[in-house]
């Protein structure tokens, strides 16, 4: 009698899973390192990112166009997708390489390719010079993919989305410093003769009115290159000192490195398409055609601020575009930096990454509509205003599936001694996608301006159409997160 009654309570009160098996205390991010990291993670967006605010101005002034407005978007694709194009080709053999020499050497090399490239760019008059530049920009710098991999051996699934929810939040605080450089300091970078005639005097600058946000770039990179020599550790097991393994908890043992040291000397060669499985290629995919949708976005924002009004622009200045995007930047970074973790806690990371990806359909359908309020009232200042707020609103929505999909590919390594070849393998892809993005994007766009395509508008419904192949390949992805301490 009473053991069935003490039995009943038990059986009423007791949880059916365990508190210490239904979630697990959450370790805690190794805040220096992950830090020097993040610092890093500016390198991408400031290099690849300074352009945008006026390489459209900058081929106007070089005569490329030979006078034709319409016809910047064709130039302005090619030199934004250059960078892509040439990391596609080197980002993963960049990868490879950290799993044999080190991750600390091949991030150092890259930040020296890119604070040289900057000064070239800097300094190029001409259409081909312009090409160069940014070409080397990309064949050294390999970081990102190397980047992921040190951010996965520095976290466990405790605190995987928090440590790649930095990632992303550093991209948008990265494009701040390079597409707000002109106009928050002063929209004075870029041409900084016009404004500072006493101080920016000499005909270099006249010469080379687009150097100064360039070697602000370049002073930024160089001064991270000595922060992370001197601080930033070593986290290949077979490159690492004794006296610098943490201690963290949740880091590996010594016994766990020694044994990760040898499987890693054997996956050093491994063939890549052993790594062609379902369960990798997926989330591949869908970080492939995120990568391309964004970088389009991208590429468009600028590009539909700066058109002129008659062609269905808005017609900013380089000095309002760049404002607008920091705005848009500063948002972003702030909701993914407070809210990401719990949104991922509380819906789950396969939900949040469909709902992200489809706020791209409206964000596309926002720009005909701005461009109809202009047409209609010839300024439409409060409406565009409104409008450009919801754009914001859901584009911070959008970049929530970066950090979603970087967990599902870190999840997809069958064991960590192939996630620097995974990381390279996946941000391969996007590099591809995003060479192929910004001169697709602004191509359709000039294309559709020229000759009134469903009234100048026919590449954004291409895009929503690519917007809604994406939440399919979204739909395909895992239910759960797999769990890699396991």
């Amino acid at each position: 009698m009473d053991t069935s009654d003490s039995i009943g309570v038990a059986s009423e009160t007791t949880p059916l899973v365990p508190a210490a098996a239904s979630k697990k205390l959450r370790t805690s991010l190794p805040k220096l390192q992950i830090g020097l990291l993040m610092m890093l993670r500016l390198v991408e967006p400031i290099a690849s990112m300074s352009i945008f605010p006026y390489i459209n101005q900058l081929i106007r002034e070089l005569g490329i166009t030979g006078g034709d407005d319409a016809a910047v978007g064709y130039y302005a694709g090619i030199i934004e997708s250059l960078f892509f194009v040439a990391q596609a080709l080197t980002v993963l053999r960049w990868s490879r390489l950290s799993d044999r020499i080190g991750r600390k050497p091949v991030l150092l090399a890259g930040l020296s390719g890119t604070c040289i490239s900057m000064i070239c760019f800097g300094l190029s008059t001409n259409f081909w010079s312009l090409v160069v530049s940014r070409i080397v920009c990309g064949v050294l710098n390999g970081n990102i993919g190397v980047l992921k991999t040190m951010v996965g051996e520095l976290t466990d699934s405790t605190n995987m989305a928090q440590g790649f929810a930095l990632i992303p939040i550093m991209w948008c605080i990265g494009a701040i410093i390079g597409q707000v450089e002109s106009p928050v300091m002063g929209g004075t970078l870029a041409r900084p003769q016009d404004h500072w005639p006493a101080l920016f005097g000499h005909p270099f600058w006249g010469r080379y009115p687009y150097f100064l946000p360039c070697a602000v770039s370049a002073c930024l990179l160089f001064l991270a290159f000595f922060v992370l020599l001197f601080f930033l550790e070593e986290t290949l097991s077979t490159k690492r000192r004794p006296k610098l393994r943490s201690t963290t908890p949740g880091t590996p043992t010594d016994a766990d490195i020694d044994r990760e040291a040898l499987a890693r000397k054997s996956m050093a060669d491994m063939p890549l398409r052993s790594l062609l499985t379902p369960t990798i290629v997926i989330p591949i995919a869908n970080y492939a055609m995120l990568a391309f949708l964004d970088i389009a976005l991208l590429a468009l924002l600028p590009l539909f601020f700066s058109t002129p009004t008659y062609l269905g622009g808005l017609g900013f200045s380089p000095s309002s575009i760049g404002l607008w995007l920091a705005l848009f930047g500063v948002m972003d970074g702030f909701f993914q930096a407070l809210f990401f973790a719990k949104v991922v806690d509380w819906i789950g990371p396969k939900r949040l990454f469909c709902f992200s990806v489809s706020c791209f359909a409206p964000i596309m359908v926002i720009f005909p509509i701005m461009s109809w309020f202009v047409q209609a009232s010839g300024t439409g200042d409060h409406a565009i205003t409104f409008a450009l707020l919801g754009q914001l609103v859901l584009i911070v929505i959008w970049d929530m599936a970066f950090a979603t999909i970087f967990m599902f590919i870190t999840a997809s390594a069958p064991a960590k001694n192939v996630l620097g070849a995974i990381n390279g393998l996946g941000q391969t892809t996007a590099s591809m996608a995003r060479a192929v993005g910004p001169a697709l994007a602004t191509s359709l766009f000039a294309f559709s301006k020229e000759h009134n395509l469903l009234y100048g508008n026919a590449v954004f419904l291409m895009l929503v159409i690519l917007g809604g192949l994406l939440r399919w390949l979204g739909s395909q992805l895992p239910d759960e997160i797999q769990n890699r301490d396991e």
